[in-house]
C-alpha cells in the first residue's frame, strides 16, 4: 500500500519500543493509537486522489472519441467505446464521491471522527468491480484490435496525461492505455490490505469497527470469488487448450549485455521465460516492471549453433570484491554504532544508502558463472550465476517444463499481452526484494560468523560405479559460493571421502551440496555455456540452525538428494571462540610449541617442518589447482602431524605417499597451531594499524620497519615462505593461485593474535553474535600479507636475509 512506509515511521515515532509497534494498538496507548488513524487515512486519501487522476486520464479521451463516433469518420464505433472503457465512469463516481467524502473528515480531524460508513458503503458498491473484471479481458482484445486497425487510435492509447500529485515538479506524465485499464484490476486486490491497516489501528469500543469490521468481510469475499474466477483467466488469456499460465520460480540475477552486467527480476512461467527490469521507485510507487525479453520454452535451448561465440564474462579482481566487503563490514558496523548511540535517522539513513550502493555493486560484480539460453531463431542471452546449485536449479526446472508443454506451442505475444504479462509479475514474484541488508527485517536472524567444520563421509545409493567428488557452496553477503571440493573418489557405487574441510562463515544460513560424476571422456562432457562441465548427479540443502550447532560436539546428519544420500558431520565455532592459540601439553613435539624453541632445538634457522613440506610441495604441488586453499584429507593431516611431532624418522617417506594438499594443509596447521603468531602477539596492532596508512612512503618504512623488528627464527622462517608463496602466485594460470588467494589462505594464520589479545567476550555462554568487526579484523590480516607479497624485494640490513636464507644451517 502506498502509505505503508510512511505510517510505519510514524509509528515508530509514537511507539518507541519496535515490538509494540508489532503488536498494534493494544500495546499502545489509546491516544497514540486513535492518531495513528489519521495517519493511515492521509494515506488513503493519498492514493485515493492518484487512482481518481488514473481514472481521469481514462475518461479524457472517451468524450471526443464518442462525439466522433457519429461523424463521417469515426476513431472507433459506439460499441468499441462501450467496450474497452467499460464501467469506467461509474468507478470515477464512485471514488470520487468517497474521496470527497473523507477529505473534510479527515482535515477536520477528532478521535472521535467516524469514516466506517464510507468505507461500508465504498464495500457495497464492490458489484461494479465485477462487472468490469468481468469485461476486462475483451477490453484489452478490443483496444489491441483497434490499435491495430487505427493509427490515430494507436497514438492516443500510448500518449494519456495523467495528471501528477500537487507536490510534483512535472503536472503530468503519459500512460498507455492497456497500464491504465490494469489500475482497477491492481486496485480492487489491494482493498482488504487497506481495511485491514485501518481497522487494526481503530479500538474495538470505536463505532466504527463494526463498520469497517463488515467492509472488510465483504471485500475478502469478494477479493476471493475474484482470485478464483479471474485471475487464472488473466494469467492464461495468452496459452492455447485452455491452459493455466502459472509463476514456477523467479529470482533477480544479472544478465550480460554487450559486455555490462546488468540486475534483472527472471520469471519462469509454464511456458515461457520471461526477462524483466525493476523500474526505479520514486516517490514511495508500488513496484513495476518493464519486460526485456521472453523466449517461450518450447523454442528455447541451451545449446547454440557450433558458430555460437563463445561469452566473454568481464571478470572483477578478487581484491576489489574484498575492498566492497570491507567497506560492507564497516558500514554495517557503523550503522550499528550510531543506532547504540540514539543517533539522528538522517544519519543512519545516510550510512544505509551508501550500504545499500555497496551491496548492490557486489551483488552485480561478484558473480562469474556463466547460464546461456538460446532463442530457436538464433538470438542467445547471457547470465551470471554465482552458484552452481542455482544454475543446475534452473535448468532443471525449465528442462522439465519443456516436457510437459510440447502438447502446446505459445504464440508471439502481442504488446497488449506482454504488458498484461509484465504488469502481473508484481503480484504473483515469490522473490520480493534484492537480497539487501535494507529489505531485512529487524528481526531477521544475521547468520552464523565463524568456521564450520565439514566432514564429508560418504555417498550411498548410486544405481553404478561412478568417479564421484562433492563441493560445498554456503551464502554469505547475499550470495551463495562455493567453498570446498572434495577428491574425486574413482569407480565405485559407495565412495568413502572421509575429508574434513574448514569453511569460513560469513553471516551464513545454509549449506548446500553438490556430488559430480568427473567426467574424463571428453567427448562425454556437456557443452552447454560453452564449457566444458562435469554431470550433477545430486544436489541438497540443510539450514544452519543456531540453536542445534551452538555446542561443542558433531552434529551427524545425512543430505537426500535425487535418490543418493550422503552423510556429514558438522561443527561450528562462533568467530568469538574460533581458532585460538594454545600451548602444547607435549614439550618435545613441534605443533603448538614456540617456534623459538624449536629452531633452537633443531639447531636450525627455519622449522624442519616448514623446510620439509615446502620441498615436498615444490616438488610436485606448484601446478595444483587450488595448493593450500583446497582441504586435505584430515585424518592424513593428523597422521603427518603425529609423525612431526614425535620426530617420525620416515615422515618424508610419508609424504612421498600422500595427496599434495594434506602436505599444505599441515603447513598450515603448524602456522595456525603456534602459541604465539608469527606477526607476534606484541607488533599485531601495529601491523594492524600500519596497513591503514594512506601515504604509501609512511607505510612502506613503518611495514618494514615492523617487518625487521620480528625476532629472527620469525623473520627468518617468513621470509622463507614469503619466497615460496610468490614461486606459487607465479603459476597462477594452472594452479588458479594469485597472490591475493594466497594472502587470504595464509593471512589470519600467519597474523591472527593469541587468545589473550583477541577480543573475546568475558561472557563465553553469549549467543552467537553479528561478526561484521571480526570480518575487519580477517580482512585486515589479509591485507598485511598481502602488502609484502606484492612488494618486489624486502631490504634488510647489511644483506642479512641473503646470508640467512642461503645458509647451510637452514
Amino acid at each position: 500500500v502506498l502509505y505503508a512506509s510512511d505510517t510505519k515511521r510514524s509509528l515508530n515515532q509514537l511507539c518507541k519500543d519496535s515490538s509494540v509497534v508489532l503488536l498494534g494498538i493494544n500495546e499502545c496507548d489509546l491516544e497514540k493509537g486513535l492518531e495513528m488513524r489519521k495517519w493511515v487515512l492521509s494515506g488513503i486519501l493519498a492514493t485515493e486522489e492518484t487512482y481518481l487522476s488514473h481514472l481521469e486520464a481514462l475518461l479524457l479521451p472517451m468524450k471526443p472519441l464518442k462525439a466522433a463516433a457519429t461523424t463521417s469518420q469515426p476513431v472507433l464505433t459506439v460499441s468499441q467505446i462501450e467496450t474497452i472503457f467499460f464501467k469506467v465512469p461509474e468507478l470515477y463516481e464512485i471514488h470520487r464521491e468517497f474521496y470527497d467524502g473523507l477529505l473534510p473528515r479527515v482535515q477536520q480531524w477528532s478521535h472521535h471522527q467516524r469514516v466506517g460508513d464510507l468505507f461500508q458503503k465504498l464495500a457495497s458498491q464492490l458489484g461494479v468491480y465485477r462487472a468490469f473484471v468481468d469485461n476486462y479481458e475483451l477490453a484489452v482484445e478490443t483496444a489491441e484490435k483497434c490499435c491495430q486497425a487505427n493509427t490515430q487510435f494507436a497514438e492516443i492509447s500510448e500518449n494519456l496525461k495523467v495528471r501528477s500529485p500537487k507536490d510534483s515538479k512535472d503536472q503530468t506524465a503519459k500512460n498507455s492505455l492497456e497500464a491504465l485499464l490494469y489500475k482497477p484490476v491492481d486496485r480492487v486486490t489491494r482493498s482488504t490490505l487497506v481495511l485491514h491497516d485501518l481497522l487494526k489501528h481503530t479500538p474495538t469500543s470505536h463505532p466504527d469497527h463494526p463498520l469497517l469490521q463488515d467492509a472488510l468481510r465483504i471485500s475478502q469475499n469478494f477479493l476471493s470469488s475474484i482470485n478464483e474466477e479471474s485471475t487464472p483467466r488473466r494469467q492464461s488469456m495468452t496459452v492455447k487448450k485452455g491452459e493455466n499460465r502459472q509463476l514456477l520460480r523467479d529470482s533477480f540475477m544479472v544478465e550480460l549485455v554487450e559486455g555490462a552486467r546488468k540486475l534483472r527480476h527472471v520469471f519462469l512461467f509454464t511456458d515461457l521465460l520471461l526477462c524483466a527490469k525493476l523500474k526505479k521507485q520514486i516517490g514511495g510507487k508500488n513496484q513495476q516492471y518493464d519486460s526485456k525479453w521472453y523466449i517461450p520454452l518450447t523454442d528455447l535451448t541451451f545449446q547454440g549453433p557450433e558458430e555460437a561465440e563463445p561469452l566473454t564474462i568481464p571478470q572483477v579482481p578478487d581484491e576489489e570484491l574484498d575492498a566492497m566487503k570491507v567497506k560492507i563490514s564497516h558500514l554495517r558496523s557503523e550503522i550499528q554504532r550510531e543506532k547504540r548511540a540514539n543517533k539522528g535517522s538522517k544519519v543512519i539513513d545516510r550510512l544505509r544508502k551508501k550500504l545499500s550502493e555497496q551491496e548492490s555493486l557486489l551483488l552485480l560484480t561478484s558473480p562469474s558463472m556463466p547460464l546461456r539460453v538460446y532463442n530457436k531463431s538464433g538470438k542467445s542471452y547471457g547470465f551470471l550465476i554465482s552458484s552452481d546449485y542455482e544454475r543446475a536449479e534452473w535448468r532443471e526446472m525449465i528442462k522439465e517444463q519443456q516436457k510437459k508443454c510440447k502438447c502446446f506451442k505459445t504464440s508471439s505475444l502481442t504488446s497488449m499481452e506482454l504488458q498484461m504479462l509484465t504488469s502481473s509479475c508484481v503480484k504473483l514474484q515469490t522473490v520480493h526484494h534484492i537480497p539487501l541488508s535494507i529489505n531485512k527485517e529487524e528481526d531477521e536472524s544475521p547468520g552464523l560468523y565463524g568456521f564450520l567444520n565439514v566432514i564429508v563421509h560418504s555417498a550411498s545409493g548410486l544405481k553404478q560405479s561412478l568417479n564421484l567428488y562433492c563441493t560445498l557452496e554456503v551464502d554469505s553477503f547475499g550470495f551463495f559460493s562455493n567453498k570446498a571440493k572434495t577428491r574425486v573418489y574413482r569407480y565405485t557405487t559407495e565412495p568413502k571421502w572421509n575429508e574434513e574441510f574448514e569453511i569460513d562463515l560469513e553471516g551464513s544460513q545454509t549449506l548446500r551440496l553438490l556430488c559430480y560424476e568427473k567426467c574424463y571422456n571428453k567427448t562425454k562432457q556437456n557443452k552447454e555455456d560453452g564449457e566444458s562441465t562435469d554431470r550433477i548427479m545430486g544436489k541438497g540443502q540443510i539450514p544452519l540452525d543456531p540453536q542445534s550447532l551452538q555446542g561443542k560436539d558433531w552434529q551427524r546428519t545425512v543430505i537426500p538428494m535425487n535418490g543418493i544420500e550422503v552423510k556429514l558431520s558438522m561443527k561450528f565455532t562462533s568467530r568469538e571462540f574460533s581458532l585460538k592459540r594454545m600451548p602444547s601439553r607435549k614439550p618435545m613435539g613441534v605443533f603448538g610449541v614456540k617456534i623459538s624453541t624449536v629452531t633452537k632445538r633443531e639447531r636450525s634457522k627455519v622449522p624442519y617442518i616448514v623446510r620439509q613440506c615446502l620441498e615436498e610441495i615444490e616438488r610436485r604441488g606448484m601446478e595444483e589447482v587450488g595448493i593450500y586453499r583446497v582441504s586435505g584429507v584430515a585424518t592424513d593431516i593428523q597422521a603427518l602431524k603425529t609423525a612431526f611431532d614425535t620426530n617420525h624418522k620416515d615422515v618424508s617417506v610419508m609424504m612421498s605417499e600422500m595427496d599434495v594438499n594434506a602436505i599444505a594443509g599441515t603447513l598450515k596447521l603448524y602456522f595456525r597451531e603456534l602459541p604465539e603468531p608469527l606477526f607476534t602477539d606484541e607488533l599485531y596492532p601495529n601491523f594492524a594499524g600500519g596497513i591503514t596508512l594512506s601515504d604509501s612512503v609512511a607505510k612502506e618504512s613503518c611495514m618494514l620497519n615492523l617487518l625487521l623488528s620480528l625476532p629472527e627464527p620469525n623473520l627468518v622462517t617468513f621470509l622463507f615462505l614469503l619466497d615460496h608463496l610468490k614461486r606459487v602466485a607465479e603459476k597462477e594460470s594452472i594452479n588458479k593461485m594469485s597472490l591475493h588467494n594466497l594472502a587470504t589462505v595464509f593471512g589470519p594464520t600467519l597474523l591472527r593474535p593469541s587468545e589473550k589479545d583477541s577480543k573475546i567476550p568475558a561472557n563465553p555462554t553469549q549467543p552467537i553474535s553479528m561478526g561484521d568487526s571480526w570480518s575487519l579484523e580477517v580482512m585486515a590480516q589479509v591485507q598485511v600479507l598481502l602488502y609484502f607479497l606484492q612488494l618486489e624485494t624486502i631490504p634488510t640490513p647489511d644483506s642479512k636475509r641473503q646470508s640467512i636464507l642461503f645458509s647451510t644451517e637452514v
